[in-house]
C-alpha cells in the first residue's frame, strides 16, 4: 500500500466505458510524517476522498478488489482515508523489542537444553 495526499483531479471525458462513472484523483506519496516524496499514482477513489486529504493507495491486482474497481481496468484505487498515524519513535520501538525478545530467547534455550 501507498500512503499519500491527495493533489489533483483528473478530467478524461473520452475512457473506457468501464471508467464511466469513476472518479480519478491525483495521489502524491509522502512519508510517515507527511513530506512529499518523489512519485504520484492516479488513482480511482472508491471513499469519496478529497483534496489535502491523507489515504492509503492499493495497487496492482489489489486494486481491482474494491465495489468501485471490480472488473475494472485500473491500477490504483483508494480505499482509505487516513484519520491518524501513531508512529513509535525508534528508541521506544527498541525499547520494546528487546522486552519481548529477552523471555523469547529464554524459551528458546530452555527448549535447546532439554
Amino acid at each position: 500500500m501507498l500512503l499519500g495526499r491527495v493533489v489533483g483531479t483528473v478530467w478524461a471525458t473520452r475512457k473506457d466505458e468501464r471508467l464511466e462513472g469513476v472518479k480519478l484523483l491525483i495521489v502524491q506519496a509522502v512519508d510517515i510524517a507527511g513530506k512529499a516524496l518523489d512519485g504520484f499514482v492516479i488513482a480511482v477513489d472508491s471513499v469519496q476522498a478529497g483534496p489535502g486529504e491523507l489515504v492509503l493507495v492499493a495497487q496492482g491486482s489489489s486494486a481491482r478488489q474494491t465495489a468501485a474497481t471490480k472488473d475494472r481496468p485500473v491500477d490504483a484505487v483508494i480505499m482509505a482515508i487516513v484519520d491518524r498515524l501513531d508512529v513509535v519513535p525508534d528508541e521506544q520501538t527498541r525499547k520494546e523489542f528487546d522486552a519481548r525478545r529477552k523471555p523469547i530467547e529464554e524459551a528458546l534455550k530452555r527448549v535447546r537444553e532439554t
